[in-house]
């Protein structure tokens, strides 16, 4: 394995699990600052802003600041920016909205339709005035296609099927702005001025994290928390698997000797 030079680090199901830290997550990051090894975490949930985020983390008990926090709904601001498109339908809870605040939200003619996870509030009628947007001329959008996720510990729906029906239903093929997407962890190592090849994905979900860091030229490592699957990870091709996999993210430091 390639020598780790600095480390982007998922959250739910990797540092922490519900509401909880996972044990021994604090002591890992404790270890990174120690080492001065740069990181961020990254996260594809589109629940909550960035603010937010960090401040659910130092709740946990893990001090942390927005700027050691690269979330999707941040990159896809990023994205639409870079784009021009700044008339935006959103397909985001509330909380979320605050990392949109430069952007004009409208449901009238939008210029692109932005879908995270909604939850309950994936309704028919607002998922029917996206398709509607989008048979106009709007762009799709996905924060991300992660299929599922597991607050409390049970499997529930996440945006990836939404994002899905609407594909099926306009014809159009959404642009991924977060994990797997390779501009997601592209960007992520500019941020933290680390080059892709010395630089490593930690990861529960074999999906957005090791195989979406792979195909970025990233170095993986998968651990055995959160969605981790055996059955995946035997099924998976030799390009696709882990450089490495941890009981869980606390032996993460024992990577960089």
């Amino acid at each position: 394995m390639r020598k780790i030079e600095g480390l982007l680090v998922d959250l739910d199901g990797t540092v922490y699990q519900g509401s909880e830290l996972l044990p021994g997550a604090a002591v890992a990051v404790d270890g990174l600052r120690a080492r001065a090894c740069p990181f961020l975490f990254t996260t594809n949930t589109s629940r909550k802003a960035r603010s937010d985020v960090a401040a659910s983390l130092c709740e946990m008990g893990l001090p942390v600041v927005e700027t050691e926090i690269f979330t999707a709904p941040v990159a896809a601001a990023r994205w639409l920016r870079q784009e021009g498109l700044t008339r935006v339908q959103l397909l985001v809870p509330a909380a979320t909205r605050a990392d949109f605040a430069d952007f004009d939200i409208s449901d009238a003619e939008p210029d692109a339709v932005l879908v995270g996870d909604l939850g309950r509030e994936f309704t028919f009628e607002r998922l029917n005035a996206a398709f509607r947007s989008l048979r106009g001329g709007a762009r799709l959008v996905a924060i991300h296609r992660n299929r599922f996720w597991l607050p409390e510990g049970e499997p529930t729906l996440d945006a990836g099927p939404f994002v899905a029906a609407l594909e099926y239903a306009t014809g159009q093929t959404a642009t991924l702005v977060g994990k797997p997407s390779p501009a997601f962890f592209e960007t992520a190592s500019a941020l933290l001025g680390v080059a892709p090849s010395g630089l490593a994905v930690v990861g529960d979900d074999i999906e957005s994290d090791i195989k979406g860091g792979r195909a970025a030229g990233l170095i993986s490592v998968q651990v055995r928390t959160g969605k981790f699957d055996e059955a995946l990870l035997e099924r998976a091709g030799p390009d696709e698997r882990p450089h490495s996999v941890l009981s869980s993210f606390a032996d993460v430091v024992g990577l960089l000797s």
